[in-house]
């Protein structure tokens, strides 16, 4: 696949902060101690940083100023409640009610045209059904598969729904943390690259479905680089791979998930690409979510998947 340069979307925060509403299904949270004020000051130039490097690295980034209202403390995180494809723009349903206030029309209008097709899976949200975004879901934008952890937070119904109209197939399956807990997004413990694949297995307790996840994985032709328990809780498996203008692979993800890594992680994911790591220590903290959760991917280019992967998938997991 010749990829396409990527163009992504990600929101300038104004009140950043420590959400209550999510911190129940969210682990990776942690209760703030800091004043707000700080806390957005902080984040803030986190995130300025942080989309600076990715335009100076040649990625084309379109930044929007968050509102202070409603109050959003999450909207840093966009990928959660609209992913494109193509022609297609999909508003996802939220578990947290004050995160449902993320979705502006004023964004979506603006990635729109007279063509595109909106998919609104939001008033799920009236029946307690949640899918949130590619935060539940990892695209394999190739062979139109659909990675899923099943969790409070990724209706796998709902997923096979939403598959079924874009022409995927899904791959769900269960994974806990260390204590056993649901992983609140598929996102943090898994990324799928153009020719790599990062994931943190140790979370799948079901040795059959994590061997079938693995040969799934394996099936498309990507070098899976595992990651243990504690990278995956440095936001190690929180990362993603975009295409600047001169189509060069830049892998991105956080300063604390690089240096979570091992030389020889390193090594195996440069091969791959360059790596782009910035500084997101307040926004993971206190956000829970780090460098994949902050974009959301625009363009894409789609490649034909082959039939065997898809045929491979359809045997093992449907």
């Amino acid at each position: 696949m010749n990829a396409a340069a990527s163009k992504i979307l990600m929101i300038r925060p104004v009140q950043f902060g420590f959400n209550e509403e999510t911190a129940g299904s969210n682990s990776f949270q942690n209760k703030a101690v800091e004043a707000a004020e700080q806390i957005q000051q902080k984040a803030l130039k986190e995130f300025d940083e942080f989309a600076g490097k990715l335009l100076a690295a040649g990625i084309d980034v379109e930044i929007f100023e968050d509102t202070l209202l409603p109050h959003t403390p999450d909207s840093i995180f966009p990928n959660n409640w609209i992913s494109f494809h193509g022609n297609s723009i999909v508003l996802y349903p939220m578990l947290a009610e004050n995160r449902r206030f993320e979705r502006r029309q004023d964004i979506i209008d603006h990635f729109s045209d007279s063509s595109t097709q909106l998919i609104d899976l939001s008033e799920n949200e009236q029946r307690n059904v949640f899918l949130e975004g590619t935060g539940s879901i990892i695209f394999d934008y190739t062979h139109k598969l659909a990675f899923a952890n099943s969790s409070p937070r990724t209706n796998r119904n709902l997923l096979s729904e939403l598959c079924f109209r874009l022409n995927y197939k899904p791959v769900s399956f269960k994974a806990v943390d260390i204590s056993g807990a649901d992983i609140y997004h598929t996102n943090v413990l898994m990324c799928i690259g153009k020719d790599f694949a990062v994931l943190c297995s140790e979370c799948i307790p079901d040795a059959e479905e994590r061997n079938m996840l693995i040969r799934a994985i394996e099936s498309t032709g990507r070098t899976i680089i595992l990651i243990s328990y504690a990278q995956m809780n440095a936001f190690a498996g929180n990362m993603y791979e975009l295409f600047n203008e001169k189509k060069e692979s830049i892998i991105v993800m956080s300063e604390q998930a690089y240096k979570a890594l091992t030389k020889e992680q390193v090594a195996q994911l440069e091969k791959h690409g360059s790596i782009l790591h910035s500084p997101l220590y307040t926004i993971e903290k206190h956000g829970g979510g780090s460098a994949r959760c902050m974009m959301a991917d625009v363009r894409w280019e789609y490649s034909p998947f082959t039939d065997d992967v898809v045929d491979f998938i359809t045997d093992v997991f449907l």
